[in-house]
């Protein structure tokens, strides 16, 4: 056998064999405004529904979440802020970010 084709075949194989390692270590939540309760404190929980027929899940934040407003990162009182302003919108949506190891939440963000 051609040593580039051996070459070849060894590289395919140990790709193969790195992709079939990847684990899945956070999950992202797309909402509406409706569907979304944001914390009350850095050490609390939000709420939300994934549909309206869904279950509400709750999920817990800590320090290190991170908080994001229009794509600039803010506090939680300016966050807690901004999601009572656009309650109501039909434009403004949330992306939670859900580190499923932990079972906290990393991030969530809210756009208009």
């Amino acid at each position: 056998m051609d040593i580039r084709k051996l070459f070849a075949i060894a590289v395919i194989g140990t790709s193969f064999a790195a992709s079939a390692q990847a684990e899945v270590v956070s999950q992202a939540y797309e909402l509406t405004m409706e569907q979304f309760t944001a914390p009350t404190t850095a050490n609390a929980s939000i709420s939300f529904r994934e549909c309206d027929d869904c279950e509400i899940l709750r999920m817990r934040v800590s320090d290190a979440t991170s908080y994001t407003v229009n794509s600039k990162q803010v506090r939680l009182e300016e966050f807690r802020l901004a999601v009572a302003q656009l309650r109501g919108s039909e434009r403004a949506s949330v992306t939670v970010l859900h580190h499923l190891e932990s079972n906290t939440v990393q991030s969530i963000s809210v756009s208009d």
